[in-house]
């Protein structure tokens, strides 16, 4: 009896595989090879009794055939290398992260999501209501000590600046990381200039400061006009010197 124990015990797994005898009852599920007939015993977490069951008393697994064009098939071998899955496991998970999660798709840009997961996951950014956002900037305004706050802002804008030149950021980078800030939405004019639409008059001067000196920090020469409820941006020079 100890070897059907060890057997099972090494082969957790859930419920539904063919060809294999199944060790089931309400609190879990195991799989077990070269295991033939009923065999009662305890299970080693719930203490109830079990049953082994034939595979004649399972029900059978669905079997589906799909058709992948070249580019899908060569995205599946890749992923089943890597996760070192079988073709049924992958499939398996790929429906259920989708039944999961199909909300997302179509309805959310992947970068700006990929933008988010980078902000968030290492603890360096945190979610502040927009409004206690804009409450900050106008009390900024109106402080008599302002200029030391925007002095002291600059190291900040030399930190993003030298961490956005290692990652090679184009200026499209940032503003688009920035947009997924909120501060601004973003829309191109030309392959040089850019049109940020404000949510509030109070963001202006943080976000035009920010960006003159974190993209004249990264190398680039840009011009920054204000308008109304906006700002218009022109990259002048693209061109970066090399990193040393």
């Amino acid at each position: 009896m100890r070897k059907y124990e060890e057997v099972v015990e090494r082969l957790k797994i859930e419920r539904g595989s063919c060809g294999v005898f199944f060790y089931a009852c309400s609190s879990c599920c195991f799989r077990a090879r070269e295991v033939v007939g009923k065999l009662q015993m305890a299970c080693g977490r719930s203490g109830k009794k079990h049953y082994m069951l034939k595979q004649s008393e399972m029900r059978q697994p669905d079997r589906v055939t799909i058709s992948l064009d070249d580019e899908t098939a060569e995205l599946f071998q890749k992923v089943k290398r890597e996760s070192k899955s079988s073709q049924s496991e992958l499939m398996r998970a790929a429906l259920k992260f989708y039944e999961k999660y199909r909300a997302l798709y179509g309805s959310v840009n992947a970068d700006k999501v990929s933008t988010y997961i980078e902000l968030l996951a290492n603890g360096e950014h945190v979610v502040l209501d927009i409004d206690h956002w804009l409450l900050f900037l106008k009390f900024i305004e109106s402080h008599p000590e302002k200029d030391q706050f925007w002095e002291l802002n600059k190291a900040i804008s030399a930190a993003h600046a030298e961490q956005f030149k290692h990652q090679y950021f184009p200026v499209e980078s940032v503003l688009r990381r920035l947009e997924a800030c909120n501060f601004f939405t973003v829309t191109p004019v030309s392959t040089n200039e850019y049109r940020l639409m404000l949510s509030a008059e109070v963001l202006k001067s943080f976000s035009k400061t920010l960006l003159q000196e974190t993209l004249t920090g990264m190398g680039f020469t840009v011009e920054i006009k204000e308008n109304l409820a906006k700002l218009r941006l022109k990259v002048l020079n693209e061109q970066r010197d090399k990193l040393q």
